[in-house]
């Protein structure tokens, strides 16, 4: 009887310790942990960053122009979602900041940053694009890389020397003139019926010696190199290029002595035009061709 009373005591007790123990303070959840714990809201990116550089040893001038946009290539002929200029950009790497608004960007497109430098005749671009913003590209610590690219006048140059290359496939003639104060000597060379280039060599006694080439379109001067030397034998004391493009405006003009570079003279660039045209009409006989 004694046991069955004390059982029944010890179940109330225990009852009355689990009651008291639900209601402590001590035991309820930590509200205020669980809300420190939960990340803070991210809105859309409203900006893209990142720096430009350039690739190689080049140093732009004072006038140059840096242009940088936010562009989607989805959508052909979009207006570009930012754009930027930076003139003069003297300084590389450069640093830049595109700002957008997020309510203009289209989820599944791809955008990308579009640089160009330009620094007078030359050009600068970007030899791989830049992906940003969508489709898991990053918006910010972006590099991109500018390389230069030739100018028209290079590339004029660089067109003439693979003639230069060619002509000892193509058909040749070739003369002499002896006048009062030099002995000339040129050869003809042409392709398909047509002029493309001849090699002349002038001999004033003392007072130098020059060796030419002229190039050709359509009958035209196209491109004149002439050196200059004290003899047949002796080394260049300076060469003179010159270059006209379809529509006759002088595109290359380059004058080179003493191991420099400086710029041919319109002046100067004319005489050989006019050199090149006075050679084709010796050469062929007033042909042409």
């Amino acid at each position: 009887m004694r046991s069955v009373v004390w059982s029944l005591m010890t179940v109330a007790a225990v009852a009355l310790a689990g009651c008291s123990n639900s209601s402590s303070p001590s035991s309820a959840p930590a509200a205020s942990s669980t809300a420190a714990t939960t990340p803070a809201a991210t809105g859309p990116a409203s900006s893209v960053t990142g720096t430009v550089t350039l690739r190689g040893d080049i140093k732009p001038s004072a006038q140059d122009k840096l242009d940088i946009s936010l562009v989607d290539v989805t959508s052909q002929g979009s207006a570009p979602l930012a754009t930027k200029t930076i003139a003069p950009a003297t300084t590389f790497p450069q640093q830049f900041e595109l700002d957008f608004s997020p309510t203009n960007v289209v989820p599944n497109d791809m955008y990308i940053v579009q640089v160009t430098l330009t620094d007078g005749d030359r050009h600068y671009t970007m030899p791989l694009q830049v992906p940003v913003l969508t489709q898991g590209h990053p918006t910010s610590n972006l590099t991109v890389e500018l390389a230069p690219e030739q100018t028209p006048a290079e590339k004029m140059l660089v067109a003439f020397q693979g003639v230069q290359k060619q002509i000892g496939g193509m058909k040749r003639s070739s003369g002499t003139k002896l006048d009062p104060n030099a002995s000339r000597a040129w050869q003809v060379f042409r392709d398909g019926g047509q002029v493309k280039f001849i090699r002349e060599l002038v001999d004033y006694g003392d007072k130098g010696f020059t060796s030419t080439d002229y190039a050709y379109k359509d009958g035209k001067p196209w491109v004149v190199q002439q050196q200059k030397k004290s003899s047949q034998t002796a080394r260049p004391s300076s060469v003179d290029t010159a270059g006209w493009g379809d529509d006759g405006s002088l595109m290359l003009k380059t004058h080179e002595a003493g191991g420099s570079s400086d710029t041919l003279s319109d002046g100067d660039a004319t005489a050989l035009q006019k050199q090149a045209s006075d050679i084709l009409n010796l050469a062929t006989g007033g042909k042409g061709k």
